[in-house]
């Protein structure tokens, strides 16, 4: 890093088209999680809760837990289905289980313009939110259509895993503003090189 600059603040992505998948994204290119304030930027950003909605009773345990879920979910949607390998049935076990738990409660509560707008009747438990996450990974899983339109970026060095709603399904990259963008500006730097040649 050039003496001066500033690394910028990791500002989570929501690129992937299911909460899930975003959860898994958070791995890259470092881990994203790594502290109790993360998390609840994370949570709040993913819409998993409402915007000013209170995460303060959070621990230290939680980014562990979403980490944990964050590997199942990474094995069951980027190794193939091999029910009867123990690391597969591990994570299938472990995601259903998750899923199990009630999600938060939602309800509509009048905003400052008087507006209905969606609150949650308390402050969600850790198990809660993992359970919202976990019911997405097994949605995910159990749609044909949208595990055949699961691809991963084709960015250079990019694992991010997305579901590709596009016409045509021809998207290849988890963001067209950072993937994309950083192919398109190698893309021309080496139409110049050449040009120069």
């Amino acid at each position: 890093m050039a003496l001066g600059t500033v690394t910028a603040p990791y500002e989570p992505r929501f690129d992937t088209g299911r909460i899930c998948l975003d959860l898994l994204a958070t791995a890259h290119p470092g881990e994203r999680i790594d502290s109790v304030a993360a998390l609840r930027a994370w949570i709040t950003g993913s819409g998993l809760v409402p915007q000013g909605t209170a995460l303060a009773h959070a621990d230290p345990s939680w980014p562990v837990a979403f980490r944990e879920l964050r590997a199942q979910i990474g094995s069951l949607v980027r190794g193939r289905p091999a029910p009867g390998v123990p690391s597969y049935d591990l994570a299938l076990a472990r995601v259903n289980e998750l899923a199990r738990a009630a999600p938060p409660a939602p309800r509509a509560v009048p905003g400052e313009d008087g507006a209905l707008v969606r609150g949650l009747d308390g402050p969600p438990g850790r198990a809660a939110l993992l359970a919202v996450i976990a019911r997405d990974a097994v949605d995910l899983l159990t749609d044909p259509a949208a595990r055949a339109s699961l691809r991963q970026c084709e960015g250079d060095n990019c694992p991010i895993v997305y579901v590709d709603t596009s016409r045509g399904r021809r998207r290849r990259w988890c963001s067209s503003e950072v993937c994309g963008n950083r192919e398109r500006v190698a893309r021309h730097r080496r139409r110049a090189a050449l040009a120069r040649a």
